[in-house]
């Protein structure tokens, strides 16, 4: 049977050498020559500057009188792009007519030292690096980790200061841990707040959707312009109480104004082997062995030589294959559109994940540019056959002198202890290790995953009032995760399952089991804020207020589970060969947080910066009376260079103070207390507990511990740091030191027997601090065409 991947994949690889014939039959054609000057604010061109067609191994750099001619650029339309360090970078779209000379307007480059004057992405907007006060840092797609980067979270790892990345396993798709400065607390969650293009969304390990052991391997890193982290709690106290372990904004790509279109084909194949093995006794040195320990056992050693591990492992190829299309409708719709297929094998031999992707972007600006709009919907469906890890301490445990397969067909052909040795059709034996090639052929673990994740924001520029900006944000983030864990009947393991039934003591006429999964979360998010925006001679303004209203909703249905069954059904569909039934239960869950904040931004000659910010957030997971939290926070910079005494002064590229204080708060209990850890509820007993009265069976409820008093977890963060840089931003470097301490931790607290039927509750208890220093440093010493 043909496999449907495969017919994706042969369509890819058609399109791509469609795509590069084309490519090429365009680069063939006749070129012509791009000429041009660049020059600063005072009309004096600007030697070395860097001068490229995008997209294209075409480039040079400006003379000393700031000319630059680039020969041989194909016919066609074509974005020039020029950047110089300490210079803000222009991109100017050309149209190159064959044979002819075209000529670039000259272009005026505006001073941009170390890039102060870039746009920094923060909580409901944007800053100017210079003016940003708290402990931030933006990592750009040309810094991203290079290479095989198969999730989004490899694109910054060893990039931030402060921020460890760990791989929780070598499997595709594995959960991955990130921590910002550590983590603020004992139980409650301590992963970042991630935000999406606006959308915060719910990316908690301890949360994951079913059949997605990492929700954030659902996003395709290619789709990722920057990565930006807020560290201390005065930038990320606007995100309140969701934001005490750090915030990470993703922005993904958009296309320009008046670009023309282009089409971005990349492809790459990589191979990954296990590191290293463990050491084990090979077949030889374990009979050895057994004969000096054990003389009496050796009857039951076998005549193989099998090295377990090499078994279990395989050399592991990755495909991963994407294509882009980017340009403008006009100058007022740029658009973004983008197509991803990730093939992924894992170095155990059944493991194997594929992710299609998708993405679509519209950024239209209207209406003389007072309304600007963003679109964005992100989707991805993830197939993933995981990996029995058992089978990695199975095939150390297991005996080499034992043969893989037993050339019996009984356990599906692999090698098995029995009870009767002469008969490999026997009962298996019971508290014996099991063949680990076995664990993994017999076993079919299989899951399919689909996640949207997709915005609406609207920035209208009042006419009357044009320094006041009207907010609206509608977005979403829908998974579902769904799938099958399969143990075939002639798995050995499984003989032994039976939890309930008719024979319990005995070991069935065979083995099995089958269960289906399913689970849908849902999370809806409304924003409307206004921002304000005023410059005062020396005085620069800037106010921001919202409301913020997030839903999060959680499903599964009833799907029962079966024993002694393989996946077998009749013609309506029906399960064959059951021996036991285990119904399944429906789940729902849900919460909600609403929210009011404001931030005020002053600034005052460029060099005094000050920075107010509070929200009040609502969680439907406490009680009534400890709903609500205040969460504030303040912070002021010093910019030094911009002081008259360093203003001139050509060693530091910059040099500002920071301070900052701030408290956020935390109510992601969800895994250890649910979303009602406040609301008296019962729980259906096990069916050992069940009575029959009459023909009639009943499995009572027992109540579960709650706490009506629960309150919020608080965390309270000072920082102090310090930003320079020299050589015109060549070298930048940041250091910073903090104390973060969280009072009223939330924690699970099992209480002494007798005093109600459970001995579980969550408490407010203790507190945790945290402290650190951390240093940032930056080296781009050299700047070419072709170096960087």
């Amino acid at each position: 049977m043909k496999q449907p991947y495969l017919a994706k994949l042969r369509f890819l690889l058609f399109l791509l050498l469609g795509l590069a014939g084309s490519v090429g039959a365009a680069w063939a054609q006749a070129g012509g020559t791009v000429t041009g000057r660049v020059t600063d604010n005072k009309n004096e061109g600007i030697p070395g500057v860097t001068v490229v067609i995008e997209n294209s191994t075409l480039g040079s750099s400006t003379d000393i009188e700031g000319n630059y001619t680039i020969g041989n650029v194909p016919a066609g339309p074509h974005t020039v792009v020029i950047s110089f360090v300490g210079y803000t970078t222009v991109r100017q779209p050309i149209t190159v007519v064959a044979g002819r000379p075209t000529t670039v307007p000259a272009q005026r480059l505006s001073e941009n030292a170390t890039a102060l004057g870039e746009a920094v992405v923060v909580g409901y907007g944007t800053q100017r690096r210079q003016d940003v006060t708290g402990s931030v840092t933006t990592v750009s797609d040309k810094d991203f980790v290079k290479g095989q980067v198969t999730n989004p979270e490899q694109l910054v790892q060893g990039k931030v200061a402060g921020v460890q990345i760990t791989d929780g396993g070598g499997a595709p798709g594995s959960a991955t841990q990130i921590r910002i400065r550590g983590g603020s607390s004992l139980n409650a969650n301590n992963d970042p707040l991630i935000v999406i293009d606006g959308v915060p969304v719910d990316n908690s390990q301890g949360n994951g959707v079913s059949g997605a052991s990492n929700p954030l391997s659902l996003i395709n890193p290619n789709d990722i312009e920057t990565f930006t982290v807020l560290k201390d709690a005065s930038a990320t106290a606007i995100y309140g109480s969701r934001a005490s372990n750090g915030v990470i904004l993703i922005t993904t790509k958009k296309g320009l104004s008046g670009e023309a279109m282009t089409v971005n084909v990349s492809s790459q194949t990589s191979i990954a082997r296990r590191y290293n093995e463990l050491p084990v006794l090979s077949a030889g040195d374990f009979r050895t062995a057994l004969t000096q320990i054990a003389p009496t056992r050796t009857n039951l050693l076998g005549a193989a030589n099998t090295d377990w591990q090499k078994e279990i492992f395989r050399t592991a190829a990755t495909y991963d294959n994407n294509i882009s299309v980017t340009g403008s409708l006009g100058k007022s719709v740029p658009y973004r559109l983008s197509y991803g297929n990730l093939n992924q094998q894992g170095i155990l031999i059944t493991n194997k994940l594929v992710r299609n992707s998708g993405s679509i972007s519209l950024t239209p600006v209207l209406l003389d540019d007072h309304l600007r709009i963003n679109l964005n919907v992100k989707g991805s469906v993830i197939d993933n056959n995981f990996a029995d890890n058992g089978a990695i301490g199975a095939a150390a445990a297991f005996d080499p002198t034992q043969p893989v397969y037993s050339g019996s067909p009984a356990y599906g052909g692999y090698f098995t202890y029995v009870q009767t040795a002469s008969n490999p059709s026997s009962a298996p034996q019971q508290n014996v290790p099991g063949n680990p090639v076995a664990q993994l052929m017999l076993t079919r673990n299989r899951s399919t995953v689909l996640r949207s994740i997709g915005n609406v924001q609207v920035d209208y520029k009042l006419h009357f009032l044009p320094d006041l900006h009207a907010n609206v944000n509608v977005g979403y983030d829908i998974t579902r995760g769904s799938g099958t864990n399969n143990q075939s009947t002639q798995l050995a393991s499984t003989y032994f399952n039976l939890p309930f039934a008719p024979t319990p003591a005995t070991a069935t006429a065979r083995g099995g089991y089958y269960n289906a999964y399913q689970q849908d979360r849902h999370n809806k998010l409304l924003e409307f804020y206004l921002n304000y925006s005023k410059q005062f001679g020396d005085h620069r303004l800037e106010l921001l207020a919202g409301y913020s209203y997030q839903d999060f909703l959680t499903t599964s249905p009833a799907l029962p589970s079966y024993l002694g069954q393989d996946g077998n059904y009749d013609a309506n569909g029906q399960p064959q060969d059951i021996i036991y039934t285990q119904a399944g239960t429906p789940f729902r869950t849900q919460y909600t947080i609403i929210s009011y904040y404001g931030r005020l931004n002053y600034n005052f000659k460029d060099r005094y910066l000050l920075t107010g910010t509070l929200r009040n957030d609502a969680s439907s997971r406490f009680p009534s009376g400890n709903r609500n939290a205040l969460f504030p926070a303040a912070s002021f910079a010093w910019r030094i260079k911009g002081e008259d005494f360093l203003k001139d002064n050509t060693t530091f590229s910059e040099l500002k103070l920071r301070i900052g204080y701030g408290r956020t708060g935390q109510q992601d209990i969800y895994s250890i207390a649910g979303d009602y850890p406040y609301i008296p509820r019962y729980t259906q007993n096990a069916i050992a507990a069940q009575y029959t009265l009459g023909a009639t069976t009943y499995r009572p409820y027992s109540p579960l511990g709650y706490n009506g008093n629960l309150k919020w977890e608080t965390t309270t963060t000072y920082n102090a740091g310090l930003d320079f840089g020299f050589l015109d931003g060549r070298i930048t470097a940041s250091v910073d030191a903090y104390y973060r301490k969280t009072t009223d931790l939330l924690n699970g607290i099992y209480l002494g027997g007798l005093t109600n039927f459970t001995n579980y509750y969550v408490f407010n208890v203790g507190a945790l601090e945290n402290r650190g220093v951390e240093l940032n440093l930056n080296l781009n010493p050299v700047r070419t065409t072709n170096f960087r």
